[in-house]
């Protein structure tokens, strides 16, 4: 069944909205954002046809108030809503509501987000599907049991509360002397974060390597696959530089693992975008969760197969079947994504604020920005600290980082603390070169957090350049001695 979708409601902010907003323009439909007033004078606001202003506590809050959204939604004459990532892309009482209120909701059907938000489920599911899972203890099959079970399965453990994402709550034990105590920590973050104690605990692979596979599946049984990602360089758990294709992964093993990927999806009937994600380690992979949205690093997606994630979701929601196959769909290329974050690498990655007085991207065949700040604007406390994505394409591996690091040299901010220079001195390290990348090699590198020391040379030229732009020195070489002003007017 087909629906006529005209107009699109963004509930989202920042670059995914910008990047939404374009595939919507492309299409020809109406572009419609909801928005905080913090956020009244940006480009995702300036880019679509209406805004609407919506109201909350906090920023953050007016993004998760799903009834003033569905509501901004009908006022505006939006026939359909695009979550975005974060926020309410993987709430199901959203994806209700809008259905109920006879909006389309750009995203998989609701029940599918239950089964795949909660991560015990998710598991059971892939399990009795037939598909690899670590071995593991889930404390909802008998919570007296569970410290026993989960000694049971040996170190390392990781634990991991049921309701989890963004690796919150995350523990991993090595010493199962401190197991119970390990439990209690992780059950107090779970409940912290998303008001849901519940954990669960499976073997921990050692020097793992994090591999997501992007799948798209149609309301007409059609699901294909769109290969692999490598998101292995993380720092306490959270992506870094996300690839495609990954480095290291033989031929027959990534059709295996993306083959699995697809299936898992073609089990759960998906319809739309998703994202399947696998631990993977000394040749044998396991299913780690389900991402029932786009991912922040979908653009590496796109640039290696040519497919544009977001129009295809806007044709999938309006019921329309993929119109291709999986033999249709090649790896052309390599591509890799940075996120550049307003932050201090040298003092803990502690986020940084303030005016981004000058801001000047990087251009040229090959090289993608996706933001949602622009030079004039600001990076706030409000919301997280990313700046932008930069994407680049070449035809290999090494020519993507090189033109990788190229234009992260050229990417020009003024007003705030970055990591580009963190994530130029990580892409160049010898390991990330050679593909030897797992999940804690950024934690066994600190000293590519701190600043080099510059030569005196440099620094004689930097303390200069300083000098010379401060208002003292400048009113003293611009002004006239006392002698040669007593002269008047007179010229030689």
């Amino acid at each position: 069944m087909t629906r006529s979708i005209s107009s699109v409601l963004v509930a989202n902010r920042g670059e995914i909205a910008v990047r939404i907003l374009r595939s919507v323009r492309k299409a020809g439909l109406t572009g419609v954002i909801v928005h905080h007033a913090v956020d009244a004078d940006t480009p995702a606001v300036r880019m679509a046809d209406k805004a609407v202003q919506i109201s909350g506590s906090t920023p953050v809050a007016a993004y998760l108030d799903g009834p003033q959204i569905v509501a901004a939604a009908l006022a505006s004459g939006a026939d359909a809503i695009h979550p975005g990532y974060g926020f309410l892309s993987e709430n199901a009482e959203f994806a209700r509501a809008c259905d109920a209120a006879g909006i389309v909701f750009i995203g998989p059907r609701a029940e599918t987000i239950d089964l795949m938000g909660d991560k015990v489920r998710a598991r059971n599911f892939v399990e009795s599907r037939g598909f690899p899972v670590a071995p593991s203890a889930i404390e909802d099959d008998d919570p007296a049991t569970f410290v026993e079970r989960a000694r049971a399965v040996g170190a390392p453990l990781l634990i991991k509360p049921s309701a989890g994402g963004g690796g919150k709550g995350m523990r991993i034990v090595r010493d199962l002397a401190l197991l119970e105590e390990e439990i209690e920590r992780g059950r107090n973050e779970g409940q912290r974060y998303f008001g849901d104690g519940r954990l669960f605990a499976e073997r921990y692979v050692e020097r793992p390597r994090h591999i997501e596979v992007q799948v798209l599946g149609d309301a007409h049984g059609n699901v294909v696959h769109l290969f692999e990602r490598e998101c292995s360089l993380q720092r306490r758990f959270q992506k870094v530089v996300e690839e495609a294709p990954s480095p290291t992964l033989p031929a027959d093993e990534r059709a295996r693992i993306c083959e699995v990927a697809a299936g898992i999806a073609r089990a759960a009937g998906y319809v739309g975008a998703g994202t399947v994600e696998f631990i993977y380690g000394r040749g044998e992979f396991f299913f780690l969760e389900m991402n029932t949205r786009i991912q922040v690093e979908h653009p590496v997606t796109e640039e290696v197969t040519g497919v544009d994630l977001v129009s295809e979701q806007l044709r999938v929601a309006a019921g329309e079947p993929l119109g291709y196959g999986q033999d249709d769909l090649a790896i052309k290329g390599h591509a890799i994504e940075v996120r550049v974050y307003a932050e201090d690498s040298a003092r803990g990655f502690v986020p940084t604020t303030g005016p981004l007085l000058v801001m000047i991207p990087p251009s040229g065949d090959g090289i993608r920005i996706d933001s949602g700040v622009e030079q004039g604007g600001a990076v706030t406390a409000a919301f997280d600290p990313m700046i932008a994505k930069l994407i680049v394409h070449a035809s290999s591996r090494a020519e993507a980082l090189d033109k990788a690091d190229a234009a992260l040299a050229a990417f020009v901010i003024l007003g705030c603390r970055t990591n580009i220079g963190y994530l130029r001195r990580l892409l160049r390290d010898p390991d990330v070169r050679a593909g030897a990348i797992h999940t804690g090699l950024i934690g066994e590198k600190p000293e590519l957090a701190a600043d080099p020391v510059p030569d005196k040379a440099s620094l004689r030229r930097v303390l200069a350049a300083a000098a010379l732009s401060t208002r003292a020195v400048v009113d003293s070489a611009d002004a006239v001695p006392v002698l040669h002003a007593a002269i008047g007017g007179w010229r030689n």
